[in-house]
């Protein structure tokens, strides 16, 4: 009973109100505004999102995973590990240092703890989705050194509409076979809105170019010790498929002062794994929101937000006979509440608190035994302040989080030792619970020594805890090829982070470019030993380490007119390189880029075209095999909207990859990059409609 009543006695409070990054963000209107949800880029503060894809750029970039949305964005990768599953990076960080929200909210499923583990949502029913950093990262968690995406889907309304609205997209690829298509509804009865949305991608495997192994058919690839592989597939790439559905809908009353919602969503992704041993994922997902705000509650606030959410997730993994391997699942609960004040002195701000619950179990089939981290409970519990002001040509903002975080492993599960090719065993871990007091905090300045020009500085000092599968992994992972160990006597991880940044933000040329530096203390990596596992198929085993490390970078861009009617272009570059401290370069960093892109809009037409060229990669960690090539990546789309009777039709073509270049992302680990190219030379098709 009293797990039942902790299932469902959660409460979760969102942060709408502050969604942004540091210093990078465009700031030049007149007045400082706190924006409910970050959608509007015209609303310009030092905590706007650095980056707002929505509109025709994103169903131009659209992909059937978030990692693949948003690989080409400035300062992001992905990790590509096929079709149905990719993660962002962001400036070289990635997993637990990326956190995934959905419409602010933790996504709430496990794809921190492995690349081959997708991301809970459905990008088919995305309104926008945005990138974060800086200061904003705080009020959402410690730790998230790499930054925030948020994909907002507006399931939850905050406004009545005045009429029936939605959308209906359908769409053909032909790379993949790929047919997808989504609906949406919104409308109102008296004071109660309502939507309901849903959406499916089916997909089957997609073509390469050339041959599934990294130079050729008769390479055969070591990533273990004594076992090469090959892979000699050209063609269609096996596993490489995905089906994905879901159903949402929600509720709410909007009244004078405020509203109420509610919203439930459930969500299935299929998926295969693209590498040499081959096998397949059913992933499932049950999620229910709640949010509330109340406007001017009380003398001196602006606003009262609480929100909550329950999520129920698991998957299912499959070898490639079919046969089940492992289930896993994670239910976890939030609540967070948050108070906006009114000016003082020249400074606005949110302080709340959030409470979070995680609960991990994954247990392989047929022995009942865990499956590479034993259950695992996780609490964290909150409070965090953040403030920006304006003083003429002046901006700032400060940020405070202090974190408590409690992990909790089943201490009786009986971890299985495995015998090493120098006939020793693995080294046992004492599983033991861990608590972590994080402080994180954040300044930032901006000065706009004249109209639309701003020179900025933010630093920022974040504080992480090490994950359940950081701390207590012990298994064998097929889908990185690797025997993981965990270590239970891990620090918190402390990241510094120094950003200079100048801007120009009005007239028709505009641009930005930064530098940054982010040191670590107690950088946690998986190190490969050099031993292997005979029994378990060759895998190397890895072990959880911590060193010191930095990761330094530039990015930068220059545009004309963009985003506006007319002929507009744009040029952009980024680069970053993580290493140790003592030498040594970090694993799974993402190569330099250089890209351009050009598109035109008049009379509902719509052109584009874009180039990048990303270098190779060979400033590898010690064990990684490689290097990872370089490629040159030309998409384009057109499009034509005209409006009939009510509803503005648009008609669509996107082409990608036109050159059929073989693309093999640096972010990716060895077991996928070396065996699974990205998709080849892709044409889709597609019709929209929006009332």
């Amino acid at each position: 009973m009293q797990q039942l009543l902790a299932k469902h006695q959660f409460i979760y409070i969102v942060i709408s109100g502050l969604y942004g990054t540091s210093v990078l963000a465009q700031s030049s209107g007149p007045q400082l505004e706190i924006t409910a949800t970050g959608s509007q880029e015209s609303m310009q503060s030092i905590l706007t999102p650095n980056k707002i894809l929505q509109g025709d750029e994103l169903l131009n970039k659209l992909g059937s995973t978030l990692g693949a949305t948003l690989a080409n964005e400035l300062g992001v990768s992905a990790t590509g590990y096929g079709a149905g599953s990719s993660r962002p990076v962001i400036r070289g960080l990635e997993g637990a240092r990326v956190q995934i929200l959905q419409n602010g909210l933790s996504v709430g499923d496990v794809s921190n703890i492995s690349q081959d583990h997708a991301v809970g949502n459905n990008m088919q029913n995305a309104h926008q989705v945005e990138i974060l950093r800086g200061a904003a990262a705080l009020l959402y968690g410690s730790g998230s050194s790499g930054g925030l995406v948020n994909v907002v889907n507006d399931r939850i309304l905050t406004n009545l509409p005045d009429r029936p609205t939605g959308a209906i997209n359908t769409s053909y690829e032909t790379v993949n076979n790929g047919r997808a298509g989504a609906v949406e509804v919104d409308s109102a009865f008296g004071s109660l809105a309502i939507h309901v949305d849903t959406a499916i991608n089916n997909a089957n495997n997609y073509q390469i170019p050339g041959y599934a192994n990294q130079n050729g058919p008769n390479q055969e690839w070591s990533i273990n010790p004594g076992a090469p592989q090959s892979v000699p597939y050209s063609g269609k790439l096996p596993n490489s498929w995905s089906n994905q559905n879901n159903l949402g809908a929600g509720i709410s009353y909007i009244g004078s002062t405020g509203y109420t919602g509610v919203s439930v969503e459930r969500l299935n992704n299929n998926y295969g794994i693209p590498t040499p041993d081959g096998g397949f994922i059913n992933q499932s997902q049950n999620r229910y929101d709640l949010q509330h705000q109340t406007r001017d509650p009380f003398e001196g606030f602006s606003s009262f937000k609480f929100s909550a959410a329950n999520s129920n997730y698991n998957h299912t993994e499959f070898a490639n006979t079919g046969e089940a391997a492992s289930v896993w699942k994670n239910i976890a609960n939030e609540a967070r509440l948050e108070l906006a004040h009114n000016p003082v002195l020249g400074w606005k701000g949110i302080f709340g608190a959030q409470v979070t619950t995680a609960s991990l179990n994954a247990t392989e089939v047929g022995t009942g035994s865990y499956a590479i981290v034993p259950p695992t409970k996780t609490n964290s519990n909150a409070l965090f302040w953040i403030e920006e002001g304006k003083w003429g040509p002046l901006q700032g903002n400060l940020g405070l989080r202090y974190n408590s975080v409690f992990q909790n492993p089943n201490t009786g599960t009986t971890l299985e030792q495995q015998t090493t090719d120098n006939g020793g065993s693995t080294p046992l871990i004492t599983l033991q619970n861990r608590q972590f007091n994080l402080m994180s905090y954040s300044a930032g300045g901006l000065w706009n020594f004249m109209q639309g020009h701003g020179i900025g500085v933010a630093y920022t000092v974040s504080q992480r805890a090490p994950t359940a599968q950081e701390l207590y992994s012990y298994g064998a992972h097929e889908s990185t090829a690797t025997f993981d160990i965990g270590n239970p006597t891990l620090n918190k991880e402390t990241s510094h982070n120094l950003e200079i940044n100048i801007q120009k933000t009005s007239g028709l040329m505009r641009g930005k470019a930064s530098a940054y530096a982010n040191r670590f203390n107690n950088y946690i990596y998986g190190y490969y030993t050099g031993l292997y596992i005979p029994t378990s198929a060759n895998f190397s085993v890895v072990t959880a380490q911590q060193a010191a490390a930095t990761i330094k970078g530039i990015e930068g861009e220059l545009s004309y007119n963009w985003n506006q009617s007319g002929l507009a272009g744009r040029i952009f570059g980024d680069a970053s390189q993580g290493s140790f401290d003592a030498g040594g370069n970090l694993p799974l960093q993402p190569a330099p880029r250089l890209g351009a892109e050009i598109a035109h809009q008049k009379n509902g037409w719509l052109a584009n075209a874009s180039y990048i060229y990303s270098y190779q990669q060979n400033r590898l960690a010690s064990w990684e095999v490689g290097p990872a090539p370089s490629y040159n990546l030309v998409n384009a789309g057109l499009s034509y909207t005209e409006r009939v009777k009510d509803i503005n039709w648009t008609i669509y073509l996107n082409m990608k990859n036109l050159l059929n270049q073989q693309i093999r992302y640096a972010t990716t680990p060895m077991a996928v990059r070396l065996f699974a190219p990205q998709p080849g030379r892709s044409f889709m098709m597609g019709l929209r409609g929006t009332f």
